[in-house]
This record gives structure tokens, sequence and C-alpha cells, in this order.
């Protein structure tokens, strides 16, 4: 968790909420999450991590088991950027996908990761990403 507060660029209160639903995420028998890390070569910790989820949404054409991988999270301590830790956690993400016969994986991409996702294959879409925040009010 403290990785995805470097990404985030903050902490608080959802910090201990989401180290259980990681947790428990990770622990779950349905191996539908899995997170991939670099430790850090100077010392106790982790230099870089990701952490992806296989999602079951209504198949399609392009999808059509409807079995889909997201990548939720990729992090790396701004002093280990640049030496190929986060290219290499998405290489065995990506492995982790194809040996579970994901045909499709999502992420969001910031603009300083979208030429490593770029050259690991991930595509632009078409469509907009959107959102809708406190739906009801």
């Amino acid at each position: 968790m403290r990785l995805r507060t470097v990404m985030i660029g903050s902490s608080g209160p959802w910090l201990e909420p989401g180290r259980e639903i990681l947790e428990r995420q990770l622990t779950d028998p349905r191996d539908l999450v899995a997170a991939f890390v670099v430790d850090r070569p100077d010392g106790p910790g982790l230099a870089s991590c990701v952490v992806g989820a296989i999602d079951e949404r209504l198949p399609g054409p392009r999808d059509p088991t409807g079995l889909r991988g997201y990548v939720y999270n990729v992090a790396t301590d701004p002093q280990y950027r640049r030496r190929g830790y986060s290219r290499a956690c998405m290489a065995a993400l990506i492995h982790w996908y194809a040996h579970r016969g994901i045909t499709v994986v999502d992420l969001r991409a910031t603009p300083d990761g979208e030429g490593v996702y770029a050259s690991l294959g991930f595509e632009r879409t078409k469509d907009p990403a959107m959102r809708l925040l406190n739906p009801g009010r």
C-alpha cells in the first residue's frame, strides 16, 4: 500500500480499508487477484509493484469468455525508476493473465507510463473513459 500512496500522491482514511481489501483478495482461493513485486535492492521493502485482477463480465465478440483483466496499480518508488522494474512486474502480470486464458486486459495509463504499456502491446481505446461519482445524489 505504500507504493499505492506514491502512485496516488497522498494517503488518508482509504489506506487501512485498502490494505484489508488487498489482503483478502490476495488470499482468496479463486485466485482472481495477483501482485508482482521487485524488492528494494538496498534493503527491506518494495521498489516496484503491480496489482491486477480478473473480472467476470458479459461476453462479447472481442471478449468471448467474459473474463477480463484489469491492471489496478503499477507503482515504482521514485528512487528506483528507469531500471525496468515496472516493466518486469507488468510482464509477469501479463504472463499470469495469459496462463489463465484472459484475452482482454484493460488499464488506465498516466502520461508517464503510457510508453511502457504501449511497448508491452497495450493500445489506446477508441471509447473515452467516463465516471459517475456518488450516484443518487
